[in-house]
């Protein structure tokens, strides 16, 4: 019996199982290069500052606007670090995906992978689009399972 990994089901599984392995290393690449307590922390001061600084505006305190001001650069670097910590995934996990991704498309190209049965009918999913749901899919829940943001968030 020869795998036919161009055609339903075979491919289905075959970009199912693509996708769990180029997120399950963007997530243990996440967790292993980025200091979540670190990128919580400096959130939550961002968070407190933010605060301080509605407060400021709502009741006009100028004392308590000064001090925002002379905190607002130590916030903007902070803000800078919290971009570098999620850069540096980026820049470890995008070349080698697009890679793949440009394999797969070359592979694949518009060529229905994967159908759902919606009113009767079958509806065949093009490889783009099922590559997009599983993607999702396999992010959100290695994400959950593991405990950690995939996007630019910080779970603690």
């Amino acid at each position: 019996m020869q795998l036919d990994l161009l055609s339903p089901p075979y491919s289905t599984f075959f970009i199912m199982l693509i996708a769990f392995i180029s997120s399950t290393a963007t997530a243990l690449i996440n967790r292993k290069f980025i200091d979540r307590n670190l990128l919580a922390e400096w959130r939550r001061e961002i968070s407190a500052w933010n605060a301080e600084r509605e407060l400021a505006k709502k009741t006009g305190d100028k004392k308590l606007m000064a001090k925002i001001k002379k905190q607002e650069v130590r916030v903007m670097q902070i803000r800078a670090k919290i971009s570098a910590q999620q850069t540096k995934v980026w820049l470890i996990t995008f070349i080698p995906l697009l890679i793949v991704w440009w394999l797969l498309i070359s592979f694949y190209g518009t060529k229905p992978v994967a159908f759902i049965p919606l009113l009767g009918e079958r509806v065949e999913i093009p490889f783009f689009f099922w590559y997009i749901i599983c993607q999702f899919f396999f992010n959100f829940l290695i994400s959950k399972l593991l405990n950690i943001e995939m996007g630019f968030g910080t779970r603690v």
